[in-house]
């Protein structure tokens, strides 16, 4: 059981004893000394949260312990929960355990929730998801909120039943008729994917606002997410910025990291390099690795910061280290070229290709020009092939002009200028000026395709009016021969 409903708990007994509330510890003294369990119980209460007296778990697990000898539910309960949090006592799930069945064999909901949370998380016992619903259960029909959440969470994920949907929105739905923020967010969740429900972005969105509204953290970050993605919703970086100021404001990273990427692009606030660096320091602080990648950035290219490639490679390592595919191609290509480190092409290749194994695009078209080089790696023109073809593949309108040069000299693959053509066409589309100067050539000499001296032209003069000098000179030439 996690502390925030172990204190709900707790709030809740107080509500039932308000006596409790006013007259302070004092007064139940004098019968928890008589040997009055309730009293004895409350006494417990009061030291555990604090309430009129210094918070003491200790004195809180003596009291409890008194009342609990007596058979009070409630104090077992408490002194279960003092063992799995380690208050007062050294941490000890199997006591804990043993504690929380005692209270939940009178029928004591908070215990019964806590044992469904210990089988449900493997803690003083093996992890059993279908012991820990017969204890949900047992808890959710006394109308436990958190035991009817999880329900739903087993229902939806499918562990220790079959996935069922619809009874996991019935679940949710009477966790969240008492106001359990989780459970709302989670129907916000149905809405979104059409689980067991129609799909309706307008009451997914009422849901998660409903959560985050009581400071569910992750629905305010998925309400950020959604806004500044525009999935959904109409894309409004205002709003997106606005929730994720809420969950920053909780100390969570990824929206800290998000709000320094609206600065960073000027999305939905005033563009400022140095207000994105703040935000992702205080991302990066917490190990998001995002954030530790686009301090990198900043200090590649000098913005908001005086340009250091020394420091770029450092946070680019921190967040490679992590997995992140960008930071892992960055960290790469300074390796290729030598800034901020010594050039390494054997560092660089290991970078690239961890990169180039999470499916980055730029980073496979690396590796094809890095085996095509033997540089870091045993030269290999097949490999290098390969590798372009790959990123080509995914769009990438560099590595599907370079696998077109490949068919083109039959490198790594056989010689081909249908397919030349072809590569070079898809990556002319993307308006890359080397491309469409190699299709004006491969028309003009009739290579791929007929000799057509029209479509020479117009390929071309699309190169050249980029400023693409080959072209700008060969255009001349076809002028040439065109007034001839």
């Amino acid at each position: 059981m996690n502390k925030l409903n172990w204190f709900s708990f707790v709030v809740v007994c107080l509500f039932l004893f308000p006596d409790a509330k006013a007259q302070g510890a004092e007064k139940y003294l004098k019968a928890a000394n008589q040997s009055n369990a309730r009293a004895q119980f409350i006494l417990g209460l009061e030291y555990d949260l604090g309430h009129g007296v210094a918070q003491d778990y200790k004195k809180a697990m003596e009291w409890y312990l008194k009342a609990a000898k007596q058979g009070d539910a409630g104090a077992q309960a408490s002194i279960g929960a003092l063992y799995y949090q380690g208050h007062g006592v050294a941490q000890d799930y199997k006591k804990g355990m043993e504690w929380y069945l005692k209270a939940a064999k009178q029928g004591h909901p908070l215990a019964q929730y806590g044992l469904g949370s210990a089988y449900y998380e493997g803690l003083g016992v093996a992890q059993d998801y279908k012991k820990a619903m017969e204890w949900f259960l047992k808890a959710a029909n006394q109308g436990n909120a958190e035991a009817q959440f999880m329900l739903g969470d087993l229902y939806e994920t499918g562990k220790g039943v079959p996935r069922d949907y619809k009874k996991a929105m019935e679940w949710y739905l009477k966790a969240a008729d008492q106001g359990f923020p989780e459970a709302q967010r989670n129907i916000g969740n149905m809405y979104s994917e059409g689980w067991a429900v129609p799909k309706d972005p307008k009451k997914a969105i009422e849901w998660w606002k409903k959560a985050a509204a009581q400071g569910d953290l992750a629905a305010q970050l998925r309400l950020g997410l959604t806004y500044f993605e525009g999935r959904l919703v109409s894309q409004d970086y205002k709003q997106a910025f606005e929730w994720f100021l809420k969950a920053s404001n909780q100390g969570n990273a990824e929206a800290q990291h998000m709000i320094g990427v609206q600065y960073n692009d000027g999305l939905g606030v005033i563009h400022d390099y140095k207000k994105a660096m703040e935000w992702y320091l205080k991302a990066s602080n917490q190990g998001n690795a995002g954030a530790q990648h686009m301090i990198g950035v900043l200090y590649a290219k000098g913005l908001g910061v005086t340009q250091d490639f020394k420091k770029a490679a450092e946070w680019y390592l921190k967040s490679a280290k992590q997995g992140n595919d960008e930071a892992q191609f960055n960290l790469g290509a300074l390796y290729v070229i030598g800034q901020g480190v010594p050039q390494d092409y054997k560092k660089a290749a290991e970078w690239t290709l961890k990169a180039a194994n999470q499916s980055h695009a730029q980073a496979q078209s690396n590796m094809g020009f890095l085996y095509g080089g033997g540089l870091g790696v045993t030269q290999d023109d097949k490999k290098g092939a390969e590798w372009t073809l790959k990123a080509a593949n995914q769009g990438d309108a560099q590595a599907q002009f370079n696998i077109g040069i490949l068919y083109y000299l039959g490198q790594g693959v056989p010689q081909d200028y249908k397919k030349a053509m072809e590569w070079y066409l898809k990556a002319a589309n993307q308006g890359l000026a080397q491309a469409e100067y190699n299709l004006a050539i491969l028309y003009f000499e009739g290579s791929g395709a007929e000799k057509d001296l029209k479509q020479a032209f117009v390929w071309c003069e699309k190169a050249a009016r980029q400023g693409f000098q080959p072209a700008i000179d060969m255009l001349q030439e076809l002028k040439k021969i065109e007034n001839h």
